[in-house]
This record gives C-alpha cells, sequence and structure tokens, in this order.
C-alpha cells in the first residue's frame, strides 16, 4: 500500500473532518478518553486520562474498564469525555450514555462520533449504526450542542468504495484495490451534484444527506435536571 498512500489514494476520506472538528472543541480541562485506541487526537486533549476495556500494547490506557459500567469512577469527575468511534461498538448504548452522563461535572461536554452508513468494521464487536434522529433521541438527557454530517449522500459512496478496497480483495488479486480507491477518488468529484434530498419515497419530507457515513456531536450535561 506504500505506493497508494504516497499519491493520497489510501488517505482516509474522512479523516481530517474528525480532525477538525476535534480541534474546534480541543480542551485543557480535565478529559476522558472512551476506547482510547490509538493516540491520534490527544494533542487536542493534553489534560486526559484515557480508558479502554483492556491494555493495549503501545498505548497508555490508564483506566481499564468497560463504558456500560464506570463505577470506579465518581460522579461529576471530568469536565469532558471524548468517545470516537466507539458507540456503534458497545451492545448496550443507553447505559453507557447514563454513565458518561453521570460522570461528567454539569455544563461538562461530551465530544462523541459513530457510523451511519458503513461497512462491518472491528467484527464481531460491531453492534449498531444510529441515524441523527437516533442520536437525538439516545442523547435526550443532554443538550446537543452541535450534530455535523460528516459526509453528504455522494461523499458516503465515495467512502463505501473506499472501504470496499480495504476490506476485501478483488478477483483474488491485490492490485486489483487501486480500482476502488479510484472509484472513491472520481465520485467525490461529483459531491455537488445532488440539488434536493428526501426522507421518504413520495419526496413529502425534505431532509439531508440521506446518506451519511456516520456523525460527530458535542452535547452537554445540563446545569439542572
Amino acid at each position: 500500500m506504500s505506493f497508494l498512500d504516497a499519491i493520497g489514494l489510501t488517505k482516509k476520506i474522512t479523516r481530517p473532518r474528525l480532525d477538525a472538528f476535534l480541534a474546534r472543541h480541543g480542551s485543557d480541562q480535565k478529559t476522558l478518553e472512551i476506547g482510547c485506541g490509538n493516540d491520534q487526537y490527544g494533542k487536542y486533549f493534553p489534560n486526559r486520562t484515557t480508558l479502554d476495556i483492556e491494555k493495549r500494547q503501545g498505548v497508555q490506557v490508564d483506566i481499564v474498564a468497560d463504558a456500560h459500567d464506570l463505577h470506579q469512577i465518581a460522579d461529576a469527575s471530568f469536565e469532558v469525555i471524548l468517545c470516537t468511534e466507539v458507540l456503534e461498538h458497545l451492545h448496550t448504548p443507553h447505559r453507557a450514555i447514563a454513565e458518561f452522563l453521570r460522570i461528567l461535572k454539569p455544563g461538562g461536554l461530551l465530544l462523541l462520533s459513530t457510523r451511519f452508513i458503513f461497512p462491518l468494521h472491528d467484527v464481531p464487536g460491531d453492534f449498531y449504526r444510529y441515524t441523527k434522529y437516533g442520536l437525538r433521541h439516545l442523547l435526550r438527557d443532554f443538550e446537543i450542542i452541535e450534530l455535523q454530517e460528516e459526509a453528504n449522500t455522494i461523499e458516503t459512496l465515495a467512502v463505501l468504495y473506499q472501504r470496499i478496497g480495504f476490506q476485501t480483495t478483488t478477483l483474488g488479486l491485490r492490485p486489483l484495490k487501486l480500482l476502488w480507491f479510484m472509484k472513491a477518488r472520481i465520485v467525490m468529484l461529483f459531491s455537488w451534484i445532488l440539488t434536493r434530498e428526501f426522507g421518504d419515497i413520495r419526496h413529502d419530507k425534505e431532509d439531508r444527506s440521506i446518506l451519511c457515513s456516520g456523525y460527530y456531536i458535542a452535547a452537554r450535561k445540563r446545569f439542572s435536571a
């Protein structure tokens, strides 16, 4: 893959967008990072404690715990919770969200990203996909201050082509991955082409990004119930 990396074909289309979202919400407040599989975003949260379900080689894990049960962390302990690309891997997400709410200080911020239209990944621990409406329901006890679509409908098709390249072989030949990565880049050229989108086939309810690879959410814990 080194040549494809060098010419940018295998650069993940949406990664810079998530990076920009987290940079915008970066904070030196006391932060808990849930699911710290890597250290990509630590630079934006220098005062962070990392948590994962198990120790990981080459990654600093300060707390080993299950996001569904954070009993070892006291109420109102953190000002920020960072949870990127984890929610779809939680078998009982409402329990984890309740724990996040409990350990955040009043006015604290939950920064979360998750998948909507996306292939299976990290199986078998891949449980759910979320619409923006489902996320608003799941986070109904928070004040949602930002819910950002990661990609529009055409861009999401490009993301899917890229993931086919990453996660499959074509006719048993690794070099044919290039076809999927090229397709992704070509499709991106047409990201502007749709003028209207609808949430139903009768065109009764206009919506946007009816295919969306995922969402970025900033949600605040209310100061009072």
